[in-house]
């Protein structure tokens, strides 16, 4: 009898050496390579550097101490491909691989700095390659080929300009920056700067001084041009808010803390679909400095993210579940609740009738707002059907009709208004959002899309200048279905505050577009979405089991905040989900202590359809069991937004995250990208990257 009660255990065993013979066997077909990246005049490690497999889809970003490692390659020979934003880009070729090793390859790199009528190449040393040793570090040096090219004759800057090595240009002929950001780099002509690239090179003073200058000084060729980062126009590191002049405007809603369920077992929220504090926050470390914690808004740090939620076939929505062992929290789980909405392909959604209202006043003049505006409005125009209709209104001092509501079918006469728009003095944001709404009701259609398209930097100095007073003013219009959304433009005397209000009380959305990339985004690739809405006054409330949840915390949507006697008040105001829009939402949660009960709560969602006047609700109920055992567990979706999350809460100096280590986040998000190539995590992880940067450069002062 006790024989029989060992089998099992036996045959457990055997399983498991079995496994692990399988593993070794496996992990002795492949090998890694790994190596450090240092600047190879101050010997500093680089940081965030992109070390590709060239045809593969494998690799790894360099780490604090400039470390990158690549895992699982079969044994065989490679190309490095490394690249870092200031940095030349090398190929290290004939790197070798073999089963069960690690090849070390270090690398000095050099900054950019481009001679004209020179080219720069890297010329690897062949004899040296020949005979690395697996076991050994050897660095390679770069040698500058100062090779003369007399056949190129550059006769403009945007010649010079397409001489360097990530600028392109469009079928248009604008200049364009690959993989950058709005001051990322600013560019230098003999001294005279172009100003800020944003991916589309406007017409500047600057730029057209330096362009006179480059056709009356042949020997201009013979100059350096140069890559470098501008001045910021002022101390990033004070507290702007209140600030009349060059100033961001953001608003403290707090920080969520844990509720015990025996006080509130009920948790209650308006969903947020939005990202533009992610965006703004990448903007600030695009430019070189940490974002103020105000700008950070964790939730939509969160749904910048893609969670390949399946949408629903049949209802409007569809609720997900993930949760496991927070890796962040002590002794608590995180639950990911995800909510899809239905898809509706380009060409069923409904006609719309827009209203472009544009912010023309002088705060509206810099590169990366008036000029990209015009840019992502003739985008969006390209985007339209010819059912579509678009009207222009614009405001400066004064409001004004610039174009009258027109058909797609006349698409020249919309984009020659949007072409001929120019900056005008102080800003009456009031007059032109009431004007807009005149126009949006004069050409209104229920069975439409009527939408508000507001662009501009939220700077109001004219009229009323007080986000609540002007929300006031617009309630009417979102009861008749005359949808709102607001579109930031602008780093430095930007209002968030007032921006981010319009978006969520005009029932409409939010964005931020920083660059021409982000234009796209917002009006390319997410149009559907954000023009039709198929949900209104979208509420969640958790109802958390006291007997199984001890306490609970909501991680950002404070000031999504919804009184939980409100959530079935259908006048209460919820936020509005568009075509296949999805919204996450995480919480941490302690559990009692010795619960026997699966059953953890309920998620219940309320709205109202598209119409804004039928009400449905669903819900799902939720268990113990559908927790993972540990986080290691969980899908690689949950885990990036475990780390998205963590890094908002660091970024906006959380209590609830005082104790967390930025490395460590880096870490968790460099085992992500073994699982799933993604521009958007190595986005991330640069971003991440460069805040512990930041954060230590100012320790150091």
């Amino acid at each position: 009898m006790r024989l029989k009660k060992f089998i099992p255990i036996l045959i457990l065993l055997a399983l498991l050496l079995i496994a692990n013979a399988v593993i070794d066997a496996g992990s002795q077909q492949t090998g890694q390579i790994k190596g450090t990246l240092t600047d190879i005049k101050s010997g500093e490690p680089i940081y965030g550097a992109s070390v590709f497999v060239v045809g593969t889809s494998t690799g790894a970003i360099s780490d604090f101490d400039g470390k990158y490692l690549i895992k699982r390659l079969k044994p065989g020979v490679y190309t490095l491909k490394i690249s870092c934003l200031g940095y030349t880009t090398i190929e290290m070729k004939l790197i070798t691989v073999t089963s069960d090793s690690t090849t070390v390859r270090s690398m000095q790199m050099t900054k950019s700095k481009v001679k004209l009528g020179k080219t720069i190449t890297l010329i690897e040393e062949h004899d040296i390659l020949d005979k690395f040793n697996t076991s050994n570090d050897v660095t390679i040096g770069i040698e500058k080929s100062k090779k003369e090219d007399d056949d190129v004759q550059l006769t403009t800057v945007d010649e010079l300009l397409e001489s360097v090595s990530g600028v392109v240009t469009n079928n248009n002929g604008e200049v364009f920056l690959r993989t950058t950001r709005a001051f990322d780099v600013g560019y230098v002509v003999d001294g005279v700067p172009l100003g800020d690239p944003l991916g589309g090179l406007a017409q500047s003073g600057a730029q057209q001084k330096a362009q006179t200058e480059f056709q009356k000084r042949p020997k201009l060729r013979q100059k350096n041009f140069v890559c470098e980062p501008p001045m910021p126009p002022y101390n990033w590191r004070a507290n702007v808010n209140g600030e009349p002049f060059d100033a961001m405007f953001f608003e403290n809603y707090g920080v969520n803390p844990f509720v015990d369920t025996e006080d509130d077992h009920l948790s209650t929220f308006a969903i947020d679909v939005d990202d533009a504090s992610y965006i703004l926050a990448r903007s600030y470390l695009d430019r070189g400095v940490l974002p103020p914690k105000d700008a950070i808004r964790t939730e939509e740090f969160v749904n910048h993210f893609d969670y390949n939620y399946a949408p629903p076939r049949r209802q409007p929505f569809q609720i997900y579940f993930e949760g496991a062992p927070s890796e962040f929290g002590t002794n608590s789980q995180l639950l990911k609740i995800g909510i899809k909405g239905k898809e509706i392909a380009k060409e069923n959604r409904k006609d719309a009738n827009l209203v472009f209202v544009i912010d023309i006043s002088g705060s509206m003049g810099r590169e990366d707002r008036l000029e990209l505006v015009k840019k992502a409005l003739r985008m969006l125009v390209d985007e339209l059907n010819h059912n579509d209709r678009v009207g222009i209104v614009v405001y400066g001092s004064h409001a004004e009709i610039r174009l009258q509501p027109t058909s797609l079918r006349n698409k020249h006469r919309i984009i020659n208004a949007i072409n001929s728009l120019r900056v005008n003095s102080s800003t009456n944001a009031e007059a032109g959002i009431m004007l807009g709404y005149k126009m949006a009701q004069q050409q209104f259609d229920s069975n439409k899309i009527n939408r508000i398209i507001l662009c501009s930097d939220g700077v109001a100095n004219v009229g009323q200048t007080n986000a609540e007073r002007i929300l006031k003013q617009i309630k009417k219009y979102c009861d008749l279905g005359i949808t709102l959304s607001s579109i930031g433009f602008g780093m430095g005397n930007y209002n968030d505050v007032l921006m981010e209000k319009l978006g969520n009380k005009g029932n409409g959305s939010y964005a931020y577009v920083s660059d021409i990339n982000e234009a796209h985004r917002v009006f390319v690739k997410n149009l559907t979405g954000n023009l039709q809405v198929i949900a209104r006054d979208v509420k969640i409330q958790v109802d958390f089991n006291p007997q199984v949840v001890r306490s609970y915390r909501l991680l950002g949507y404070e000031n999504r905040d919804v009184a939980d006697n409100k959530f079935r008040d259908d006048q209460e105001d919820g936020g509005e989900i568009g075509a296949g829009h999805e919204v996450t939402a995480l919480y941490e949660v302690k559990y009692v202590k010795n619960s026997r009960s699966d059953y953890v709560g309920t998620v219940y969602v309320r709205y109202k359809d598209d119409s804004g006047e039928e009400v449905s609700e669903i819900n799902r109920g939720l268990q113990k069991s559908m927790f993972h055992k540990t986080f290691q567990r969980a899908s690689y979706e949950f885990k990036l937004a475990t780390v998205a999350a963590e890094y908002a809460e660091v970024l906006r100096n959380s209590y609830w995250a005082k104790d967390s280590d930025p490395q460590r986040l880096l870490n968790i998000a460099a085992e992500l990208l073994g699982e799933h190539q993604s521009d958007e995590l190595i986005e991330l992880i640069g971003m991440i990257a460069k805040s512990k940067r930041f954060e230590e450069n100012l320790a150091q002062r």
